[in-house]
Parts: structure tokens; C-alpha cells; sequence
């Protein structure tokens, strides 16, 4: 058994696997769902927020990254520069925060499918999925990282196409299409609780970008490869996601029944409805099969990096050591068999259906994902504080992130008003259940949190 990663990842497979992270069922499906919840405008200013948190956020990343590349990302980062109690906790949230968004990616790639064959028991397809995503991992972090770029390549091919068509039937559309900015009571659909609600699905959206800084650790030379991944990577996803939900509010009435149903379960992409709709069901038959792949392309993503992170865990002792070896091609095997056991989960759908096993996995996933954003905030301030002094100073650093200590301070504090806030969002008839769903990745974090600093006896 080799001991290490191999280190065959170039600047093209970096920038592609944070783009194949980030673009999946959050821009494709997700998007259409939150124009549904906050209107127009509730979703626009939720997303453009979530930009600039998320810019923050890479550039923090991207300096630690760049000191220190590490297959451990900011996991190894908050065990350095915060505690190994926090260490700890914020790997496993992380590795369970991607295992389970596997789940999720599978159970909306049966939406998508559905399309074409909505007679059909979609759980034929979530077999054929699960395994051909599992199998995708088994051969080398090369064999990964061409498979990746390739499918995000036609993602991004694709988004750009949908935005200059969509900007085209926009000058077609009266008003250019504002009208539905006025429809029932747009733009900003049920006010600041609608922006909050939306707030969730706009981060699981954005989430995969961290991706670059997990990836650190297969890349040849991380000093150039991951400053300009992380400057090209945000900028694409803010303009796609930005300029997507704005074509999407132009054409589509946050209303559609189509977008979401009474039980506020998802019933179809946007994407495919705009081109179904405008250029004639063929062209939706191949932006569908599109979405597809996007999601297929996410998921892949999503099961690299959490079998990354769970064989970090095992190279740290945090795991038991069998996670820490991998196979004559530099995989992971052990990682990935566990990680492929929580994406299991996805079979759960099979038995709670309408929508609300995805619903729920979407809610876990993000506020799974705005607690590693925390993590990377809080990390790099700390290392700025703390450390960096000891070690020369900011001269020492070959990339540097802009508006410290300001930018790490207001991350943090929004991801916490963020999380907090969630309570506002349930219904008044809200079961337990409801309430621990929501919760129940910072009370899982919490949980490890204290239960490794009283087993540990480490701070």
C-alpha cells in the first residue's frame, strides 16, 4: 500500500474540479426553487450577498492554501491555527457535509430524469448513478481530474449558451420581460423571511468552490496553480449564477406552478422549462440531458473530496488508520468505500418521497457547508493573528488576501446570523422533526466539538 496522494493534478483540473463542485444542482435545480420561496429580488440579493462572502472566503483560502497545500484543505488549517478539538469536528463535518451531498446530487438527478420518463420507478436510475459515480473514483486522480474537466467543461459551455440565449428571448419579451418582477407581491416574495430561507439554498449552491483547497494536495505546482483557480473559479460562478437568475426572473414568473409544487417540492430545472418553452421541446431534451451530467459531474466532485478528507483524518490519527492507506494508483480505497456508504443514503428516497428526503439533505448539506465556510473564516484569522507574526510576517506570503481582517470578521458574523436566523423560517406548525433537521448539522458539530475535547483532553 502506498502512503500518499500523488500529486498528478494541473492548473486546468484545478480550476475545472471547483467549478464541477460549485455548478450542479444548486444553479440547475436549486435556483428555481429559490425564485419560487423569494421572489426575484429576495433571490438576486441572497446570491450577490453570497458572492461576496464566498470571494472573501476563496481569497482566505487561497492564502492558506498557497503557504501550506494540504489534502486536509482548512480541516488541517483549524486544527493548526484554531484548536485540534475544532480540527476535528470541522473534518468530519466537512467529509459528512460532501458524503451526503452525494445523496442529494443522485436524488436530483431522478428530478431531471423524470422529465423524460415520469411513469418510470426512478430508483432503476439511482442504482445506475450510484455505482457509475463510485466506479468513476476507483481508477486515478488523473483518470478523476480529465473526467471532471471534460464534464465541466460542457457545463460551463452550456450556462454561457443559456445566458447570451436567454439575454437574446429577453429583448424578444415585452418590457424585457420585467413584468414578472411585478407579479403577486414581487420582487421580494414574503420580505426578509423569504431572503433568510433563500439564504440556504443560495450557499449550497455556491458550495464546491472550497474544492481548490482540498485539491491542493494532488496539484503540481500549488504556489501558481491555486492563486489563479481561485480568482478565475469565483469570478465564472458569480457570473453564471448571477447572470442565470436574473434571465430566469425575466422569462419565468416566480409563480410557475412548474417551479415548485404546493408541497414545495421541485417538479422541474428552470433551464428546462425556458427552453421548452421558447425554443421548442428538443432543445429541452438536450439541456436536460445537460443537467444531467452537470449533476452527475457534482456528485463525482462531491465523492472525490470527501474520500479525501476522511483519508486525511485517517493519515492524523483521527480515524481508525485503515482510512489512511490507499491503493498502487494513489486512491484512497478505504475512504472512498465509507464515503460511498453514507452517499447510500440516497436510497432513503425510495421511501420518503414528494420531494422531502431531497428538501431535507439540501437543509443538512448547506448549514453543513456554511459551518466550513465558518471554519475557513475563522482559521484565517487566526493564522493572521497568531502565527504569521512568529513566521515574518505577511512578506513571507506568495499570495495574500485582500480586506483582512474586515472581510474574515464579516464572513463570520453573517454565516452566524445566517445559521441562527433558520428558526424564523419554519412554518408555525413545525414538527420536532422539522426543528432537528434543521439544526442538526451545528448540533452534530457542536457535539463533536466538546465530545474530542473531553475525550482528547486536547483544547
Amino acid at each position: 500500500m502506498m502512503a500518499h496522494l500523488e500529486k498528478r493534478l494541473e492548473a486546468r483540473h484545478i480550476n475545472m474540479i471547483a467549478i464541477g463542485g460549485s455548478i450542479g444542482t444548486g444553479i440547475f435545480l436549486t435556483s428555481g426553487n429559490s425564485i419560487n420561496t423569494a421572489g426575484p429580488g429576495g433571490a438576486l440579493l441572497a446570491y450577490a450577498l453570497i458572492s461576496v462572502i464566498v470571494y472573501f472566503l476563496m481569497t482566505s483560502l487561497g492564502e492558506m492554501s498557497t503557504y501550506k497545500p494540504s489534502s486536509g484543505s482548512f480541516c488541517e488549517y483549524s486544527a493548526t491555527y484554531v484548536s485540534p478539538s475544532f480540527g476535528f469536528a470541522m473534518s468530519v463535518n466537512y467529509w459528512f457535509n460532501w458524503a451526503i451531498t452525494i445523496a442529494a446530487e443522485i436524488s436530483a438527478a431522478t428530478t431531471v430524469i423524470s422529465f423524460w420518463f415520469p411513469h418510470m420507478n426512478p430508483n432503476i436510475f439511482l442504482f445506475g448513478l450510484y455505482f457509475l459515480i463510485f466506479f468513476a473514483n476507483i481508477f486515478s486522480v488523473k483518470v478523476y481530474g480529465e473526467t471532471e474537466y471534460w464534464l465541466s467543461f460542457i457545463k460551463v459551455a452550456v450556462i454561457i449558451v443559456f445566458i447570451l440565449l436567454g439575454f437574446l428571448t429577453v429583448f424578444q419579451q415585452p418590457n424585457l420581460g420585467t413584468h414578472n418582477w411585478h407579479v403577486g407581491d414581487a420582487p421580494f416574495h414574503k420580505g426578509w423571511l423569504g431572503f433568510v430561507s433563500v439564504f440556504l439554498f443560495a450557499g449550497f449552491s455556491f458550495q464546491g468552490t472550497e474544492l481548490v483547497g482540498v485539491a491542493s494536495g494532488e496539484t503540481k505546482e500549488p504556489e501558481r496553480a491555486i492563486p489563479r483557480a481561485i480568482k478565475m473559479v469565483f469570478w465564472r460562478l458569480t457570473l453564471f449564477y448571477i447572470l442565470s437568475i436574473g434571465v430566469i426572473t425575466l422569462l419565468l414568473p416566480y409563480n410557475d406552478p412548474m417551479l415548485a409544487d404546493t408541497s414545495g417540492s421541485l417538479k422541474a430545472s428552470p433551464y428546462t422549462l425556458i427552453f421548452s418553452k421558447f425554443l421548442g421541446s428538443g432543445a429541452a431534451d438536450i439541456m436536460n440531458l445537460v443537467i444531467l451530467l452537470a449533476i452527475v459531474s457534482a456528485a463525482n466532485a462531491s465523492m472525490y473530496s470527501a474520500s479525501r478528507i476522511l483519508w486525511y483524518m485517517g493519515q492524523r490519527g483521527e480515524v481508525p488508520s485503515l482510512f489512511k492507506s490507499v491503493n498502487s494508483r494513489g486512491v484512497p480505497m478505504p475512504a472512498l468505500i465509507a464515503t460511498a456508504l453514507v452517499g447510500a443514503l440516497v436510497f432513503v428516497s425510495s421511501f420518503v418521497g414528494n420531494g422531502v428526503f431531497f428538501n431535507y439533505i439540501v437543509q443538512v448539506s448547506s448549514l453543513c457547508g456554511f459551518i466550513a465556510w465558518f471554519g475557513i473564516a475563522l482559521s484565517h484569522y487566526m493564522f493572521r493573528r497568531k502565527y504569521l507574526p512568529a513566521l515574518g510576517g505577511v512578506s513571507i506570503l506568495k499570495f495574500k488576501a485582500k480586506f483582512y481582517p474586515f472581510a474574515q470578521v464579516v464572513s463570520m458574523l453573517v454565516i452566524a446570523y445566517v445559521v441562527i436566523a433558520q428558526y424564523q423560517t419554519l412554518p408555525d406548525n413545525s414538527k420536532v422533526l422539522d426543528f432537528i433537521m434543521t439544526y442538526a448539522s451545528l448540533l452534530f458539530f457542536l457535539l463533536l466539538y466538546f465530545g474530542h475535547k473531553l475525550f482528547a483532553k486536547k483544547e
